[in-house]
């Protein structure tokens, strides 16, 4: 899985193929696995926390995108 993915998908339970196939057969929804935090307030600064990375991550990159283009 990418690092973008990573950081994106942390509240969301990622999505398989084989995953896809059980849950046609998961009457009950026990199969469903999210990520669990004790607190709402812990997801979201988990969640926050992710999401600035990923906008420093962009950011970095492209100011080196554009040195590289400068030089």
């Amino acid at each position: 899985m990418g690092d973008i993915t990573r950081q994106t998908s942390y509240l969301y339970a990622v999505p398989t193929f084989i995953g896809g196939m059980a849950h046609t057969l998961d009457i009950g929804s026990n199969l469903q696995i999210y990520n669990e935090n004790a607190t709402p307030a812990e997801a979201d600064i988990k969640a926050l926390r992710n999401d600035w990375e990923a906008v420093g991550n962009d950011l970095l990159n492209s100011m080196n995108e554009y040195g590289q283009k400068e030089t």
